[in-house]
């Protein structure tokens, strides 16, 4: 498979990379930095693009079989600013002939209870509220296109880790353990997104996964 990667050069996304790479897919990554970018792989390119710009997202997404984003708003970004990322990323695959997706999205909007977010808890943390906000509403955005997208949702606490090939999934609810704690080490996220990529369950649709 040859996937359009943006946001390669996050801890998320160069685990998404070094997971895809290691299945045997063709990889290229996107940066408006492309030098800034030290993974090498055989089946790796790296070329510069905005995901801001509809134009450039057509160019560099043609020919590929799916595009996932891993962009994520830096702290102070204003919540639309993520959400015209979005749209514009949604133009840009459109325009390129791309129909597949997947977009690694936040964990605010998933409910704990009927009708009530992670963001919404009382024991969300304020600083994070505008990326979980923003976040939500670029999900707004892509679940109103006709592309086929999948939107993956981490879970409460993602970080670097282990490789375990091991997790369990979700829809619009936030996955817990018995002891009401909802993990998923980076490393298992870039599984479970490649597995989603590779054999299709959760298409225009949110999905999340932890241990």
């Amino acid at each position: 498979m040859k996937i359009a990667l943006y946001g390669a050069t996050g801890t998320i996304g160069r685990r998404i990379a070094q997971e895809a790479l290691s299945r045997g897919h063709q990889v290229t990554a996107i940066a408006r930095n492309a030098a800034g970018f030290d993974l090498k792989h055989a089946n790796l390119k790296v070329v510069s693009g905005d995901a801001r710009d509809p134009a450039s997202v057509a160019q560099v997404a043609g020919g590929h079989d799916a595009v996932v984003t891993a962009i994520g708003p830096r702290q102070g970004d204003v919540t639309e600013a993520l959400a015209a990322t979005a749209q514009s990323l949604v133009t840009g695959v459109k325009r390129a002939g791309v129909g597949r997706l997947v977009v690694v999205g936040g964990a605010g909007g998933l409910e704990v209870a009927p009708g009530v977010r992670v963001v919404d808890t009382p024991s969300f943390p304020a600083a994070w509220k505008p990326i979980a906000l923003a976040h939500i509403a670029a999900y707004d955005v892509y679940r109103q296109s006709d592309l086929d997208w999948t939107f993956f949702a981490p879970a409460a606490l993602i970080q670097p880790g282990e490789r375990t090939g091991k997790y369990r999934t979700g829809t619009d609810q936030l996955v817990t353990d018995a002891k009401g704690n909802s993990a998923i080490s980076a490393e298992d996220y870039a599984v479970a997104l490649i597995d989603e990529l590779e054999k299709p369950k959760f298409v225009r649709r949110r999905f999340t996964a932890a241990y």
